[in-house]
């Protein structure tokens, strides 16, 4: 009998309740660098990955695990089971090779290491309005990662290699041209503000951020040879007023907060700029009609998992935030993927 267009077909179901498997095949394959190890040796075999990588497991399950990662387009192939040699496609060769300055792989040490874990308590959390994360015991979350060293290393590499792509965007595509000063406000490791230094040979920047990422952003920095023109400087958004400057960004930092705080924080942001200066928000804005950016609506979610009371927003949540501010007018600027930048204009 042939299919109707109304025929019930339960694979989009069967799909996206196994997504999870698919989610760790691949998070796995990152924690284990196999994408890195390909990257040098360009070609492996099956049991030369099994070798590399200490399995235990049957053969025929390493090469289920193998051939799972080629039918999801994460690697090529050539020969079957046996014969078979492995190798990077080009999106995981540039994105997942942990030796490229491309490697976006932290987001995904993160998401394996923290996030898959407490997503498992999403009923929790929709059922009792609390987080689920480290902060689970009435700490601060930013207080519970910064605390540690190793997990804060990880939180910003995640952040850093999440971003980088919208930050060269922003950075190439935003007109610069009116402005000459740039804080980004919770700028973690200065990779905003590196990356429009870097593309706006005019531009002074300054990096701001609680004490602990000092370390980290001036390291960065000194990598990029950009000290001339970018600074990394210690505050606390909720403590200190924002240091003045024509242009004030903002990269995943309003979606972390209530929307009371988010309105603060766009006051304090008011507040620093000159007449004719712009206030910019990075974020997986969600589209008005709330139909079309699935990632922003599960990052919106991500925020109760995280926070408890944050949330993703879309394009006129800002305007009408902008407007009881303020600010003169707003736009929006698409980056990469389902991320945006919302623009508002003192």
């Amino acid at each position: 009998m042939e299919q109707t267009s109304n025929h019930p077909n339960a694979g989009n179901i069967m799909q996206t309740s196994t997504a999870f498997w698919t989610s760790k095949i691949l998070l796995s394959a990152v924690k284990f660098q196999i994408f890195t190890t390909l990257a040098k040796n360009k070609t492996m075999s099956g049991s030369e990955i099994k070798t590399d990588l200490d399995l235990k497991c049957t053969d025929r399950h390493v090469f289920d695990y193998l051939d799972a990662l080629t039918t999801f387009g994460f690697l090529n192939r050539e020969g079957l089971l046996d014969t078979a040699k492995y190798s990077n496609t080009i999106d995981t060769d540039f994105f997942l090779d942990k030796n490229k300055p491309s490697y976006i792989g932290g987001m995904l040490e993160m998401l394996n290491n923290r996030l898959y874990g407490f997503w498992g308590n999403l009923e929790e959390a929709l059922l009792t309005g609390m987080l689920q994360n480290e902060a689970k015991n009435g700490e601060n979350l930013f207080d519970a990662i910064y605390a540690d060293e190793d997990r804060l290393k990880e939180f910003t590499n995640a952040m850093s290699g999440i971003q980088m792509g919208n930050f060269i965007h922003l950075a190439q595509t935003f007109d610069f041209s009116k402005y000459k000063t740039l804080v980004d406000i919770g700028g973690s490791g200065g990779t905003l503000s590196i990356m429009v230094a870097k593309h706006q040979p005019h531009m002074n920047c300054i990096s701001w951020d609680l004490p602990s990422l000092a370390p980290i952003s001036n390291n960065t920095i000194e990598n990029s040879h950009l000290q001339d023109r970018v600074k990394a400087i210690s505050g606390d958004f909720f403590k200190d007023q924002f240091p003045k400057a024509d242009v004030i960004t903002m990269g995943n930092i309003l979606h972390d907060w209530d929307e009371e705080t988010k309105l603060m924080l766009m006051k304090k942001a008011y507040e620093a700029l000159p007449d004719g200066g712009v206030f910019i928000a990075i974020e997986n804005v969600i589209d008005d009609e709330r139909k079309k950016n699935a990632l922003g609506l599960m990052m919106s979610l991500n925020m109760l998992i995280e926070t408890g009371t944050g949330f993703d927003y879309t394009f006129a949540d800002f305007k009408n935030w902008a407007k009881t501010i303020g600010f003169k007018s707003t736009s929006i600027l698409p980056l990469t993927g389902p991320t945006s930048a919302v623009i508002a204009y003192k």
